[in-house]
């Protein structure tokens, strides 16, 4: 486990290896004696093949930075990057076709079409798309997942576990560049959690996948490759190769 200090946070980065980024990013809510600042010039980068957690207490700006960077929310200045590609500018179709084909989420609520099974829940993007299945692909990830005797199941009839499991299927099915996850196991057990997350895990060492995930969990954020700590919407620490007891302390000294 490293330390370091929030001077450490933009080291220079090819572009060919960020999965994404923040430039001045700034988020407000509301005018005059009402104003919330929720971003307040936020600068980071998130390497390509990395598992990034984002932590912070309560209103510190996790989910706004996830939201703004994902491009489901429009910042109030600065700029978010995908790859190589500004998206702070782009239009409704634009954002679409990026999140589409570049994005994979993950939510706490895990967001299942209640009338689809859950096969078809997990190939929904690559339908949309127009775009043919990859059969041996969806077989690993349902197989892998534990959920291959599930996939003809709505998501009534399956636990939080295996609706999560295929939410986390549905995120990988096109082999997005990068997966934003919110609160992913929020809604979980510890047992179905820890499979979740080591899950993840498996698709950044051996997938290459690059995943930035919202969490409050420190048991959770440990493992990640690095773990970013915001609060009053600035960014004010970092561990790398962090544990659960490291990230717990930290978590404490920022009052949460």
């Amino acid at each position: 486990m490293k330390v370091t200090s929030p001077n450490a946070f933009n080291p220079p980065t090819p572009t060919e290896y960020r999965s994404a980024r923040a430039v001045d990013l700034v988020k407000s809510y509301g005018s005059g004696d009402t104003r919330v600042l929720a971003l307040a010039g936020i600068n980071i980068e998130f390497a390509r093949g990395q598992f990034t957690a984002v932590m912070g207490p309560s209103g510190s700006g996790k989910s706004t930075l996830m939201h703004c960077l994902a491009g489901l929310d429009v910042p109030s200045s600065g700029q978010t990057f995908v790859g190589e590609f500004e998206i702070t500018n782009l239009d409704d179709a634009a954002l679409t076709r990026l999140r589409r084909d570049r994005i994979g989420f993950i939510f706490q609520s895990f967001n299942l079409v209640p009338t689809l099974t859950a096969g078809e829940n997990i190939t929904l993007p690559v339908d949309l798309a127009g775009d043919k299945v990859d059969r041996e692909w969806f077989a690993f990830l349902i197989d892998h997942l534990g959920i291959a005797n599930r996939i003809s199941h709505r998501p009534h009839e399956m636990s939080g576990g295996q609706q999560q499991r295929a939410a986390c299927a549905r995120a990988l099915i096109r082999r997005p560049e990068l997966i934003f996850a919110d609160e992913p196991t929020g809604n979980l057990d510890s047992n179905s959690s820890s499979e979740l997350l080591a899950f993840l895990r498996r698709s950044v060492d051996e997938f290459n996948q690059s995943i930035v995930m919202v969490t409050h969990d420190p048991r959770g954020a440990a493992f990640a490759d690095r773990v970013v700590f915001l609060a009053d919407g600035q960014l004010v620490g970092e561990l790398l190769d962090p544990t659960a007891d490291a990230v717990l302390e930290r978590m404490k000294q920022l009052g949460n």
